[in-house]
This record gives structure tokens, C-alpha cells and sequence, in this order.
């Protein structure tokens, strides 16, 4: 992914959900509770008693409180332990099982999509072809052909970087999000898959260089698949600031969405204008789609890149902007 670049508004093609608090994480400085819906059930006695003939409201939807610890945990075995995911190398294979073990232990389904990559130069570092994966969590009995929301991020680095920012802090994101609504009923909202992308990042110059995965992604959904993806957020570069960046790439209803969410759950957040990461893929193809993340910093695309860079409290602010707009 590139840096994001110049400022503007917007927000999402969805009717906004119920208002979310802000999330406490692990030791979490805000003292906050667990985010929820507001929404309480209507009994038949009530309604009987009321003469109402309006349908029960669905019941209260708890999650559980965010945990910032797992996105650092995240960070760190991603950028430490496992280093440079080059998209078609066997680190990346490496990391795509981490985090689709992560995935089944917060009760989701799992699979692992291969795609074609081709050979070219990744960020001045000749790079051969080969076969990426997308790793994709959905619901238990999820069923893609009813609205639903999309929440990504990217796996592979350049080869030269061990990509805490860019973008393990996505991927920590990503499971933070997982751990939240893990056990949670979708009642009251809709239910959300989340994807760990394979080839983000560019093997050549131009736009159409990068981004592979989501393209795989995007390009393997019927029509009808597309019209039920309701929105789509891609946490990119989330560990570093103290505001969350929400860039879109012409979406102005997409991104005015995200923000009024932010602006529920009190993050502070900056517009922006960006097509260089997982969401232009769903833009492209018709359906909505925001990218979180993008803070210039001078580890990027560097061997620099270590997990002491991110943020813990940017990650926790990310993960409450993310849980606001999914509720």
C-alpha cells in the first residue's frame, strides 16, 4: 500500500446501525464497557398489553470487551517471529496458517482461497511469480448471497520490511474485531466476514500492480454476492498516529458513514482521499468500500518497520471506530 495523500469527507451505502459505546480493552485507559447494541426485546406480554403490533425488537447484543493485547500479540509474531511475508513465499504460507488458526479458535469458519501472482518488482526488489491465498473467517452458517459486511486487511509485506505498520497492525486489527464479536448473535445487525488479504502490496508501478488478492476476492462473487456486500472497511497502516485516517476513493457515501460512526464512539479521525489498498477493489467493482490507516512514518517499506513502531492505543482506537460502524 501507498501513503494516503489529499483530504476530503464521506461515508456508507448501508442505513446506519445502532450507536456503539466505546470498547475498554485489556487495561483499557477509557474505562469503558463492552460496545453493544441499545435495542431491548419487546415480550408478547408487553405488546399484548400495549396493543402494539410492531415486531419484537431484537434482544441486546453483547460483545466482549476489546482486547488490545491481541492485536499486539498479533504484531509481533507477525513482524518478530515470522519477519518478511513476501505474497508468494513460503513466510507468507507460514503466516496465512497463524492467522487461520487464530480464526477457528475465535469460532469462525475458515478457508484459504490460492490465487496467481505474477512475477515484477516489489518496492526495488525483484520478485518471481507464484501463488498467494486470501484467508477468509465467516460466520457459522453464514450465507453470502444475504447483506453482510467485509472488514480486511493485508498479510504480505515488500520483501525487505518485516511490516509491523504495514501491515501486521491491520492484522491485529483484524483479530481484535474477530475476538469481539466472537459468540456474539448477529441480531440487530449484519453479520461480518473478515479477511486476511494475500498480495497487497505492488509488484510494479501502477494501480493495476497490486491489490491481487482482493481482486481474486472480488472477481470470485456472483452477482449476487456483490449486491449483499453492504460495506467493506480495509485497516491498512492502523498502528501509528493519534487519528485514524478514513480514506476513500470516491465514495462519499461510504465514507460519510464510517465517520458519523467515529464520531459516536468519540475516535478522533482525519478524511482522506485514497485509492492504494484493499477497499479500491471493492469501489471498482460497484460495492462500497473505506480504508482505515495510512499515517506517513519513517520505518515504511523499510527494514525499520518493527514492532515498536505501532501504537497501542491507535490500534485500540482503530478497533472502536471498526465495532462502532459494524453496530
Amino acid at each position: 500500500m501507498r501513503p494516503a495523500a489529499a483530504l476530503l469527507i464521506v461515508g456508507l451505502a448501508v442505513a446506519p446501525f445502532a450507536s456503539a459505546s466505546a470498547c475498554a480493552g485489556e487495561h483499557d485507559d477509557t474505562g469503558a464497557g463492552p460496545a453493544r447494541a441499545t435495542s431491548q426485546a419487546t415480550s408478547p406480554q408487553t405488546a399484548a398489553a400495549t396493543g402494539s403490533t410492531a415486531p419484537p425488537r431484537p434482544t441486546r447484543v453483547h460483545l466482549r470487551p476489546l482486547r488490545v493485547a491481541t492485536g499486539l500479540r498479533a504484531v509481533d509474531q507477525l513482524a518478530r517471529v515470522i519477519g518478511p511475508r513476501q505474497a508468494t513465499g513460503p513466510d507468507f504460507r507460514r503466516a496465512s496458517a497463524w492467522l487461520a488458526e487464530r480464526f477457528r479458535e475465535a469460532g469462525y469458519a475458515v478457508r484459504r482461497e490460492p490465487f496467481p501472482v505474477p512475477g515484477g518488482d516489489s518496492w526495488g526488489v525483484p520478485v518471481s511469480p507464484g501463488r498467494s491465498m486470501n484467508v477468509i473467517a465467516t460466520p457459522q452458517d453464514f450465507d453470502p448471497r444475504r447483506p453482510h459486511l467485509v472488514v480486511g486487511a493485508h498479510l504480505d509485506t515488500v520483501p525487505q520490511s518485516p511490516g509491523a505498520e504495514d501491515d501486521a497492525s491491520g492484522i491485529g486489527v483484524l483479530l481484535m474485531i474477530a475476538d469481539a464479536l466472537s459468540g456474539a448473535s448477529s441480531a440487530g445487525r449484519l453479520p461480518v466476514v473478515l479477511i486476511g488479504f494475500g498480495a497487497e502490496e505492488p509488484r510494479g508501478p501502477t494501480d493495476a500492480d497490486h491489490h491481487y488478492g482482493s481482486r481474486a476476492y472480488v472477481a470470485g462473487l456472483s452477482q449476487a454476492q456483490r449486491q449483499a456486500v453492504r460495506g467493506m472497511l480495509a485497516l491498512d497502516r492502523v498502528g501509528v498516529g493519534d487519528v485514524v485516517p478514513v480514506c476513500t476513493a470516491g465514495d462519499d457515501v461510504a465514507r460519510g458513514q464510517v465517520l458519523r460512526a467515529g464520531r459516536r464512539a468519540d475516535v478522533p479521525m482525519q478524511p482522506c482521499e485514497n485509492r492504494s489498498s484493499d477497499h479500491w477493489s471493492f469501489v471498482e467493482r460497484g460495492m462500497p468500500g473505506v480504508r482505515l490507516g495510512g499515517t506517513s512514518y519513517a520505518g515504511y517499506h523499510s527494514p525499520s518497520d518493527v514492532p515498536s513502531v505501532v501504537n497501542a492505543a491507535q490500534l485500540r482506537r482503530t478497533a472502536r471506530l471498526v465495532l462502532a460502524w459494524i453496530e
